[in-house]
């Protein structure tokens, strides 16, 4: 009984790879039946490679610098929307996204001045714009920056 490691293809089913380059032996040739000179017989041709023209990528226009990779994108939030919060309370980002006012913890959150602040609170935020530090202070809270 034959065994299953035993099995092979059979007689001719299976071709060879046609060795090029490799002298007169191997039935191609002297020229490996690559033809006679030209690029095509020489080396491989890079398949960016346009013949001696400026490439595609050489003709292409690269102007400027743009920073907006590398700027710090902050989470907004108006002092208007902090009234929701108790008097005295401590606001810092992890009670801002479970109040659904910024969407991730991880993003930087900057507090901006639009409306108006009713009572005092320690606010924990990464920014600030003067108007809206100057509204905190008034109302009677403080103003924690984080790093």
């Amino acid at each position: 009984m034959r065994r299953l490691q035993h099995l092979r293809p059979a007689q001719g089913a299976k071709k060879g790879r046609k060795r090029r380059g490799c002298g007169l032996g191997t039935g191609n040739g002297g020229t490996a039946g690559k033809g006679h000179k030209g690029q095509k017989a020489r080396a491989t041709v890079h398949p960016w490679f346009e013949g001696g023209q400026m490439p595609l990528q050489r003709r292409m226009t690269h102007k400027g610098f743009s920073n907006a990779r590398h700027a710090i994108t902050y989470q907004v939030v108006n002092i208007g929307m902090l009234n929701r919060f108790e008097k005295d309370s401590v606001v810092t980002p992890d009670l801002l996204k479970d109040a659904g006012l910024i969407s991730s913890r991880m993003k930087p959150v900057k507090i901006l001045g639009h409306g108006q602040l009713e009572h005092g609170l320690t606010v924990c935020a990464d920014a600030y714009t003067a108007s809206a530090e100057k509204a905190i202070t008034e109302a009677g809270g403080t103003v924690e920056v984080l790093s």
